[in-house]
């Protein structure tokens, strides 16, 4: 997916320190999450494994460990953790109180 604008996604108090949402942009699921620093991090939301919810898994500083079988990806460059395909990046800050995806 290319961005060609920025898109507001919501507001940054919808995701709690530590925790990630699914967003839907141009069809596809993106998982935000807000890290426990305030810093935001934006993957795909599918795991490419069994198809997990990624927004709903664990997350640390720098990872996160997809639900249903433990893989995990570094979230800052999408590189696989567990031997599976990358995840894809997407730029992604906060804006005041707001989510923003895209440059």
């Amino acid at each position: 997916m290319i961005l060609s604008t920025a898109v507001v996604l919501g507001a940054l108090a919808d995701i709690p320190l530590g925790e990630g949402r699914t967003y839907t942009v141009q069809d596809t699921m993106i998982a935000v999450f807000r890290l426990r620093d305030g810093s935001l991090r934006a993957v795909d939301a599918v795991c490419p494994h069994k198809g997990g919810p990624l927004a709903d898994g664990q997350i640390d500083n720098r990872i996160v460990v997809c639900p249903l079988h433990l893989n995990s990806w570094d979230l800052a460059t999408g590189c696989s953790q567990s031997g599976q395909p990358a995840l894809t990046v997407y730029p992604v800050r906060a804006d005041g109180d707001h989510i923003i995806l895209g440059d």
